[in-house]
């Protein structure tokens, strides 16, 4: 009896699909959700042979990347084994670099913080001195994680101005003078001849929230309002960094209320210069308050200051009238407010909060959810640790990784 064209069809599917599976690399795809397979389970999966799932099996084994995870009830005769992804196989240093601070963190393949430091650190001193103190740093992580540089899969560095993702050069950041064009990542290297993937701060905060906290959200915005103001948007379970890397700059978007206020980029209006952490404590400085920085706005908040809740409330409102547009446009299903003045103001997210359910189209918030970030200032550390193991774990990379060592 000949087969149907829809059998023909889906012998076909199956066949491509066998085919993408293939690969010791692709294979290796199926393990990393931690879940522990037997080689048969693998192979009734996949719809390989046996031979090919052992043959792949065993190269993973060999790299480290996987490793045995007990036996499988038996039905009879010797137990089956059991393989799983081996987080612990490699490390990942992931570098968070603000306006006046540092983070650098050793994690291993599965996002877990190994080691950590803190560092005051101006980014305007200049990528010689942050960057040098960077890797000196990272280097002492891995001593203290008990890991070596050849345990290095890594680095990933988030920075806090526009990145041109394809080359890790810096774009005409306004508060890193010194670092436009400078080459990361050959300079990165110099000291640590890993892979180096460097990316706007933000970004890798989208990445990183959403990835340990909210990975059923494949269309996730998350807000950073701090020194500056920006987003990183991830569509379809995808980061957005646009044509140049500025996607999601929602600091310079014009706020029809600020006309008369001027930006440091030299417009008028810009959300920046009136939702900001330092843009409100202008606020509230011009009314006699104490205040020059984000952080005494929201000690003045925690003292209960009204002028402070309300200039704050207000800051959130501008916010707001920024986002709801946004969500007209992109529709997400979750909004995460972080940064140093976002993941602390509660009266920030009650105003952004009031304006975008007010603004935005019914159906476009049917389902929306606006919260505070919940990895809070490790956000930046689980992204960029999220952007290098997307990397060094892909198909492609672990393939030519097994076939180098092969």
């Amino acid at each position: 009896m000949s087969s149907g064209p829809g059998n023909q069809a889906a012998n076909e599917a199956s066949q491509q699909e066998a085919g993408s599976l293939s690969r010791a690399g692709d294979l290796f795809q199926l393990l990393r959700d931690g879940q522990a397979r037997t080689r048969a389970e693998l192979a009734v999966t996949t719809g390989l042979a046996r031979s090919t799932v052992a043959s792949r099996i065993d190269a993973l084994i060999s790299s480290g990347l996987v490793g045995p995870a007990g036996e499988a009830s038996s039905s009879g005769g010797r137990p089956p084994s059991r393989f799983a992804f081996n987080p612990a196989a490699r490390v990942v240093l992931a570098v968070d670099v603000g306006a006046t601070h540092v983070i650098v963190a050793v994690t291993d393949l599965g996002g877990s913080i190994l080691a950590e430091r803190r560092l005051a650190q101006e980014v305007a001193d200049g990528p010689d001195v942050v960057l040098g103190r960077v890797i000196a740093a990272g280097k002492e992580l891995l001593k203290e994680a008990g890991r070596e540089i050849g345990d290095l899969a890594g680095m990933g560095i988030g920075l806090p101005g526009p990145v041109e993702h394809v080359s890790g050069r810096p774009v005409k950041p306004p508060i890193m003078p010194g670092w436009d064009g400078f080459d990361v990542v050959p300079y990165v290297q110099r000291s640590l001849p890993v892979p180096v993937l460097v990316d706007n701060d933000v970004n890798i905060m989208a990445l990183g929230e959403r990835t340990a906290y909210w990975p059923e959200h494949d269309n996730f915005l998350f807000v950073k309002v701090a020194t500056g103001i920006g987003a990183g948007i991830i569509s379809s379970g995808e980061l957005q960094r646009g044509a140049n890397g500025t996607a999601g700059d929602l600091g310079h978007v014009r706020v029809p209320r600020g006309d008369d206020v001027l930006c440091r980029c030299g417009n008028h209006g810009c959300l920046e210069a009136l939702a900001s952490g330092p843009a409100v404590a202008r606020q509230l400085k011009a009314q006699g308050l104490e205040a020059s920085t984000g952080a005494d706005v929201l000690r003045l908040v925690g003292e209960g200051n009204l002028q402070a809740i309300q200039a704050l409330r207000q800051a959130g409102r501008d916010v707001g009238d920024v986002l709801a547009t946004v969500v007209n446009l992109l529709n997400p299903s979750m909004i995460i407010i972080g940064g140093s003045v976002g993941e602390a103001g509660e009266h920030l997210v009650a105003g952004i909060r009031e304006v975008v359910y007010r603004r935005s189209l019914p159906l476009a918030t049917t389902h929306l959810r606006i919260g505070i970030s919940m990895a809070g200032d490790r956000a930046a550390i689980l992204g960029a640790s999220q952007m290098v193991t997307q990397h060094v774990l892909s198909p492609a990379v672990i393939e030519a990784t097994l076939q180098a060592t092969g």
